[in-house]
């Protein structure tokens, strides 16, 4: 989900120390079903403050997560591959979110799409599913 979309000018953002924000990111992959946390493997999560855009960006570019890897549907299984990254980005979730509750969900709904891209499910399907 693009930030923008959701609270353009929210009059506070929401607050959440750090170990919160981790715990709600962990209890967010606790969520997803074993089925599909057994075929989640090579993959590191992490938290990051803020995303830097890459310099062919637009510099104002913000996101709030961000799967880097190779897709289950596209790799070949390679012993020495290194993990995927999966990186929520604390500072535009926190801005986007009016409140804890909606922060938490916010988040729940950013790693379950970085974790779809894992699974090769693209942008679009997401959104159409409401993951977007």
């Amino acid at each position: 989900m693009d930030p923008s979309d959701h609270h353009p000018d929210p009059p506070e953002p929401a607050e959440m120390s750090e170990e919160d924000f981790d715990r709600a990111v962990s209890d967010a992959l606790e969520a997803i079903p074993p089925a599909l946390t057994e075929r989640l493997s090579n993959v590191a999560v992490f938290v990051e403050e803020e995303y830097e855009p890459e310099p062919w960006e637009d510099p104002g570019t913000e996101l709030l997560g961000l799967y880097d890897g190779i897709p289950l549907t596209e790799r070949a299984e390679m012993p020495w591959q290194l993990p995927d990254r999966i990186v929520i980005f604390r500072g535009p979730l926190l801005r986007m979110c009016r409140d804890r509750e909606e922060l938490v969900e916010e988040i729940t709904v950013t790693v379950v799409h970085e974790v779809a891209h894992f699974f090769g499910i693209d942008d679009a399907t997401l959104h159409d599913l409401g993951w977007g």
